[in-house]
């Protein structure tokens, strides 16, 4: 069964997508979580909007929890999105693996939803996005991680407003 596309249409599902994914202000940060640095990027409150934010270095050990925690608190984050780095065949690797266990260290350390996502390519994206937009190869290494980190956040909050556009709808798929 086919939708109807109509000027109503197109203005009713425009005004779908630029409401508040949640009903109440509610910020999301997103992290990618690799060996030295973890990308952190962070939501605007009408989850619309993602934008990375400064990456931080890796210390080891709880610091590395306490120093997560203090940019959600912060921020006023809700929620926590993680970066699962599965591979291009789909399976989970070493850095899957540590990344699993630095999500099951930071829950132990919150009451906030944590939740992973495949990040397959989003380094890619981030790369590709810095290169249009004319950053050198120096500032690119820098700021990778927290860019791939609004690559996945972006694409999280997409699908969100996505589900929930066709929830209200009346589709159910």
């Amino acid at each position: 069964m086919g939708a109807k596309t109509s000027a109503t249409g197109y203005a009713s599902a425009l005004a779908l997508s630029a409401r508040p994914l949640y009903p109440s202000p509610m910020r999301i940060l997103a992290l990618d979580v690799g060996d030295r640095y973890i990308g952190v990027a962070l939501s605007d409150p009408t989850g619309l909007i993602a934008s990375p934010l400064p990456v931080l270095e890796r210390t080891g050990g709880k610091r590395d929890y306490e120093r997560v925690l203090a940019v959600v608190k912060a921020q006023e984050a809700a929620r926590i999105i993680i970066g699962m780095p599965i591979t291009m065949s789909g399976e989970e690797g070493e850095q899957a693996q540590a990344t699993n266990a630095f999500v099951a260290a930071l829950k132990e350390r919150t009451a906030l939803p944590v939740e992973t996502l495949d990040e397959r390519l989003t380094t890619v994206e981030a790369e590709r996005r810095m290169r249009e937009a004319g950053a050198s190869s120096r500032r690119m290494r820098q700021r990778t991680d927290s860019q791939a980190a609004a690559v996945l956040l972006q694409g999280y909050l997409d699908a969100q407003r996505l589900r929930r556009a066709r929830e209200d709808a009346g589709d159910p798929s």
